[in-house]
């Protein structure tokens, strides 16, 4: 019994071609681009990672013809592209969504209910993690620990943030997405499609007007630390132990001490926006 009798999903034969090369006014163009990235670095090679993202904003995916751009603007091989890209989870391999929704299951986010954003999610789009909905609008995927603790659970759209979710808020984003309403992130620069935002990964300027001078800052709970190290007095508590009311301004941010919790409802007392603190 040969191999491929035996396993239908065993392709025996000749390699895979060579990737195909992009349309001569796509690749000029692409030069043009990866000609300036290069220009940033004393060694070429280290302009591996903006290139993977120059590549990704034209094609919404790091192709096997993007890897191959990659390899020859730099002169590396396709091996030594290719193992960067499948490194790093911020490049993606297959063609998906406009808008990459992702929900923080991190231990802080999971437990103040992001695992249930996460389940609610998949069941109301109808995909996978990692799928993409069949209008193409929105790919779903947990992601990790997004540096954004104090606003748990966190959910991210093409790296933008939308703090303090629920089931509910989440399911009216990713339905204003998919219904080209308008989406505002919690704090952050305005949204836009993952080919764009890969762009300004690249290092291109983002030109879109307010978009730079938009900004967001760490919550109550991090800016603690900062305080301390400046020598400044700080309240004795942050949060009260489990059980206990809460009385001090600036103590309602309820910790993950207090999980477990379905989900984490928006804190009025300190309202996810940008800060004047020092560590903006």
């Amino acid at each position: 019994m040969t191999a491929h009798s035996s396993n239908q999903d065993v392709q025996l034969g000749m390699p895979q071609l060579p990737a195909p090369d992009y349309p001569a006014d796509v690749r000029a163009r692409l030069e043009a681009d990866a000609k300036d990235v290069v220009s940033r670095y004393p060694d070429s090679r280290s302009a591996l990672l903006p290139l993977l993202h120059l590549v990704q904003s034209e094609e919404g995916f790091v192709s096997r013809t993007g890897m191959r751009f990659c390899a020859e603007i730099l002169e590396l091989t396709t091996a030594e592209v290719t193992a960067v890209a499948t490194f790093y989870t911020m490049y993606r391999r297959k063609p998906s969504g406009d808008y990459q929704v992702g929900v923080c299951t991190n231990t802080l986010c999971a437990v103040m209910g992001g695992d249930a954003i996460f389940e609610d999610l998949k069941e109301h789009l109808g995909v996978g993690n990692g799928e993409t909905t069949e209008d193409g609008k929105v790919t779903l995927e947990h992601i990790e620990c997004n540096a954004a603790c104090d606003f748990a659970p966190v959910v991210m759209v093409n790296w933008e943030f939308f703090d303090n979710q629920t089931p509910a808020s989440a399911r009216r984003i990713v339905d204003d997405l998919r219904a080209d309403r308008p989406v505002e992130p919690t704090r952050g620069a305005p949204l836009c499609t993952y080919r764009e935002t890969a762009r300004i990964l690249a290092g291109f300027p983002d030109e879109r007007p307010g978009a730079v001078a938009a900004t967001g800052g760490a919550g109550p709970a991090s800016l603690i630390g900062l305080r301390l190290a400046k020598g400044e007095s700080v309240p004795a508590r942050v949060v009260s132990p489990r059980g206990e009311a809460v009385d001090e301004p600036g103590s309602r941010h309820r910790s993950s001490h207090d999980a477990p919790q379905s989900t984490s409802d928006s804190d009025p007392h300190h309202p996810s926006g940008p800060v004047t603190e020092e560590g903006e």
